[in-house]
């Protein structure tokens, strides 16, 4: 039997969206492994002089726990 946990992780880029999952991912990896999936529960931009400046995501990262 496993044991599934999810954490929220909030990350942000400056580049894009995608970016700041793959932060979010990069960031869980340090202190969880078996990473299995993340959910985008919600996602934002930073916005100054018309133009956006900063993505922001909240992600749910669900991993295998030993």
């Amino acid at each position: 039997m496993s044991i599934v946990k999810i954490i929220e992780i909030i990350a942000s880029s400056n580049k894009s969206f995608d970016d700041a999952v793959n932060n979010a991912v990069s960031e869980a990896a340090k202190s969880v492994k078996n990473i299995k999936s993340v959910y985008v529960k919600e996602m934002k931009a930073k916005v100054e002089n018309n133009k956006i400046e900063s993505y922001r995501v909240t992600t749910k990262i669900s991993f295998v726990k030993e």
